[in-house]
């Protein structure tokens, strides 16, 4: 049983009306070529006597019609095609007509099996038709022609025989190590939106786990002496919970959804934007860290992938300057300039402190870092010149 690859995308893009039409052509040519091998020297056929006339012309043509007829069938099935010839040539060999138009369609057909089918197919067949010509040479010949006429033909034949196993074959190559390189492609893609996954999921329970913690900590400290203080902390981590949640369940909703259907637009699901970054000061100024927001230039929409970047990025600055600067101010900045976005984060903490664990291997400046990065954009980090901590982000836009 013969296995086919799968076809190359250039072959599978291709009408099948243009794959008849080449075929039948094909056919036509093949037919032509043998009529006029056939008349060339106009001798008799069947035996007839004397000089053929144009009475003998009909059967001939109606043979190489007949022969060429295989020629139609070589897309789907070249290798059967090819031991059609094969047998073919052997009936004209019988009828003492030249066998090469044969031969050269094999060669062509061997071009298609080494490109299309496994090489162990391809090489079967190149024997075969070797083993074929020398079969009908033996037949032919009966010892008469000298060792070096025989040993020129043979050299002719397996280089018409090597030359077109070798292009399919090379094709063949090709068309493997294509397929090669694009499942190299979806596999990293896959392992990128993993990353990206990670990284949203680190920014979103980053944030709100450090604001909760806070207030936890606020309300553990007042509860006995300023019951209403509590109370407020603990409103505070009721809100940013529930917020928290319902983000995880509408980013698994869409991962479903995306399973389901790759083309829908998942990213579109759970995508935050700058639209984002006053609700997020609002929940950090209830956390402890009053946080002023000022916008610059003209605003104007962004890139989904800019904008999303941006928040997230903004998203995690602030989170760092809840958690960990120990300050109570925090400006964030916005401007839009003409060919990019400029982002800084200026919080009034231990700006040295914090810029010495930022050259460490903190997963939130090194995935800000890595962000930046890929979207080819620039992005420093560490004390402010004034004191604090200071982020500072530059976004292609």
């Amino acid at each position: 049983m013969d296995h086919s690859l799968p076809r190359p995308p250039w072959l599978r893009r291709l009408p099948s009306a243009v794959w008849t039409a080449s075929a039948w052509c094909a056919a036509a040519l093949f037919a032509l070529v043998l009529f006029a091998t056939t008349t060339y020297q106009m001798r008799p056929f069947h035996g007839q006597s004397g000089s053929p006339t144009l009475l003998g012309l009909g059967p001939r043509a109606g043979l190489a019609v007949v022969l060429s007829l295989a020629v139609i069938g070589a897309r789907h099935r070249p290798v059967t095609v090819f031991g059609a010839l094969l047998a073919e040539s052997t009936v004209a060999l019988a009828l003492g007509e030249s066998t090469w138009p044969f031969y050269g369609a094999m060669d062509v057909l061997l071009c298609l099996v080494a490109a299309t089918r496994r090489r162990r197919t391809a090489f079967a067949a190149a024997t075969v038709e070797l083993g074929v010509w020398l079969g009908q040479w033996a037949v032919t010949d009966h010892g008469r022609a000298e060792f070096s006429d025989f040993l020129s033909t043979l050299l002719a034949v397996v280089a018409a025989i090597v030359i077109p196993f070798a292009i399919g074959n090379a094709i063949r190559q090709q068309r493997v190590y294509g397929e090669a390189l694009r499942a190299h492609a979806g596999a990293r893609a896959v392992t990128e939106e993993r990353l990206r996954i990670a990284r949203e999921l680190h920014d979103m329970v980053a944030h709100s786990i450090g604001v909760i913690a806070i207030q936890a900590g606020a309300a553990g400290l007042v509860i006995d002496t300023q019951p209403d203080g509590a109370r407020k902390a603990l409103g505070i981590i009721e809100s940013t919970s529930r917020e928290t949640l319902a983000g995880l369940r509408r980013m698994l909703v869409s991962l479903r959804r995306a399973e389901a259907d790759p083309d829908s637009g998942a990213d579109q699901a759970v995508a935050v934007g700058l639209e984002g970054v006053e609700r997020l000061a609002a929940t950090a100024s209830s956390a402890g860290v009053r946080v002023d927001v000022d916008w610059l230039g003209s605003r104007r929409p962004l890139p989904p992938e800019i904008d999303l970047a941006a928040f997230r990025i903004i998203q995690e600055s602030v989170t760092n300057a809840v958690r960990h600067s120990g300050g109570h101010h925090c400006r964030v900045s916005v401007e839009y300039r003409d060919e990019e976005l400029a982002i800084e984060v200026v919080d009034d903490g231990h700006g040295l402190a914090r810029a010495g664990a930022a050259a460490g291997t903190g997963l939130g400046i090194s995935g800000t870092r890595e962000r930046v990065a890929l979207l080819d954009g620039r992005f420093s980090a560490g004390a402010g010149p004034e004191g604090g901590f200071q982020v500072a982000v530059r976004l292609p836009a």
